[in-house]
C-alpha cells in the first residue's frame, strides 16, 4: 500500500483530469458547485482551495475576484494549474493541508476543500486540527466549505466494485475494503499500448469520516453548520464562522 502522496504523484495525477471527464467539463462543474454553495459572482478577498489539484475550483474563484492559495501536494496537478491558471491571481503552493495558514497574506474569507479531499487526512485528530487551523485564519463570517464521500457505513459484495471511467484507450475502476477506522481503496487502471490493455494498481488508505463527527468538530470552533447533499454523491458541509 502506498502514501496519498505517492498514489497521486505515481498512479491517479498522470490521469485525473481525465478522470474528472476533462479540464473543460471540470471547470464547469466546479463553477456550477460554486454557484450552489452561494459564492458570488464578484466576489473578492483570499479563498483558499484545499487539494486544489489542477484547479477545478481554484481558477474559478480565481475569476470571480478572489485572490486564491492553492494549495496540494501532487506536481503533475500543481503543473497542470500553473499552465491553466497563466493572468490570474492564484498562488500554488506545494504543501500538506495542515499547513496552509503558513501561506497566507491575511485573514481568509473562504476555504473550500472539495472532492474527498478531508478523508485524505491520516485520523480524525488530523481533522480536528485543521479545522482548528481555519478557525484561527478565517475573517468573522467566513466560511469553511468540505464535500467528502461518507465511507462510515461499508458497502459490502459487489457494491464495492465502482466503476470511475471508460473510453477507448483507459478504464478506471476502484475496490474498497473496510477497516474500523479506514478504507483501502484500490485503483485499478486499465491503459491500451497499441491491440494490448497494460494493468496498473495502486493502492492507499482513506479516513472514514462521519458527517456529524466532522459537524461536531466544527461547533467546537463555533462554527454555525448545515449540512446538505453535494455533488456525485458526497456530502457537504458549510460551516460560518462566528
Amino acid at each position: 500500500m502506498t502514501t496519498v502522496q505517492e498514489h497521486y504523484d505515481r498512479h491517479l495525477g498522470p490521469v485525473y483530469t481525465w478522470m474528472a471527464g476533462g479540464i473543460e467539463s471540470a471547470l464547469a462543474r466546479g463553477a456550477a458547485e460554486l454557484d450552489a454553495i452561494g459564492v458570488p459572482p464578484r466576489g473578492k478577498g483570499v479563498a483558499v482551495d484545499l487539494g486544489a489539484g489542477f484547479g477545478m475550483h481554484a481558477m474559478e474563484l480565481a475569476r470571480r475576484g478572489y485572490r486564491v492559495i492553492a494549495v496540494d501536494t501532487c506536481d503533475a496537478l500543481l503543473d497542470e494549474l500553473r499552465a491553466n491558471a497563466v493572468g490570474l491571481p492564484v498562488d500554488i503552493v506545494h504543501d500538506d493541508l495542515l499547513a496552509f495558514a503558513r501561506h497566507l497574506p491575511g485573514k481568509a474569507d473562504l476555504v473550500l476543500c472539495m472532492g474527498d479531499t478531508l478523508t485524505h487526512l491520516p485520523d480524525e485528530a488530523s481533522v480536528a486540527t485543521l479545522v482548528g487551523a481555519a478557525a484561527e485564519a478565517l475573517a468573522p463570517a467566513a466560511r469553511f466549505v468540505a464535500s467528502f464521500r461518507d465511507y462510515s457505513a461499508a458497502l459490502s459484495g459487489v457494491r464495492r466494485f465502482i466503476p470511475v471511467r471508460s473510453d477507448e484507450q483507459r478504464i478506471l475502476t476502484c475496490f474498497l475494503e473496510y477497516s474500523e477506522g479506514h478504507v483501502t481503496v484500490h485503483d485499478i487502471l486499465h491503459e491500451r499500448d497499441g491491440s494490448q490493455w497494460e494493468l496498473s494498481v495502486s493502492s492507499y488508505e482513506k479516513l472514514r469520516l462521519a458527517p456529524d463527527r466532522l459537524a461536531t468538530f466544527f461547533e467546537e470552533h463555533g462554527f454555525v453548520v448545515a449540512s446538505e447533499s453535494g455533488m456525485s454523491g458526497m456530502v457537504r458541509l458549510i460551516a460560518t464562522r462566528s
